[in-house]
């Protein structure tokens, strides 16, 4: 029986966008491929539900269930932890991913900062991040609001 090093993962930040989507159809094929657990991150922003606290947390982790059982294949056999954490979005990533062979986040095609990378939170990650990186985008929806 082949055992998963505890050591060996994948990180991957999931917040249900297209990109993200795109970022966990990635990792999961990454975990496979290193036989390492996938760790699924769904960060909330301190401001996001000051008052619904540990419920909106739970629903939270319900829903990042939905979204990874609805992308990963069932026929992968695939060890996967999920965990909705609060913080700011790229030092909570990059924290998260302290011990990960890779983090894989997705990343917006524009950007009100002028980042063409998108967003602010890429830049923090590639700054803060211990592993490798990969920036995915999801060509499926830009390819179809091309035509």
């Amino acid at each position: 029986m082949w055992v998963l090093p505890e050591h060996r993962s994948v990180a991957v930040g999931v917040d249900g966008s297209p990109n993200s989507m795109a970022a966990l159809r990635r990792a999961a094929r990454e975990a496979l491929d290193r036989h390492a657990r996938l760790d699924v991150v769904r960060v909330l922003k301190p401001g996001d539900a000051p008052a619904a606290g540990p419920l909106r947390t739970a629903a939270e982790w319900l829903r990042l269930r939905r979204l990874v059982a609805h992308a990963i294949p069932r026929t992968q056999h695939l060890t996967t932890r999920l965990r909705v954490i609060h913080g700011e979005p790229g030092t909570t990533l990059a924290k998260a991913a302290a011990h990960a062979e890779l983090l894989v986040i997705g990343a917006r095609a524009h950007s009100e900062h002028g980042n063409p990378l998108g967003g602010d939170t890429v830049p923090v990650v590639r700054e803060h991040a211990r592993c490798g990186v990969v920036i995915c985008a999801d060509h499926t929806a830009a390819s179809s609001e091309n035509h």
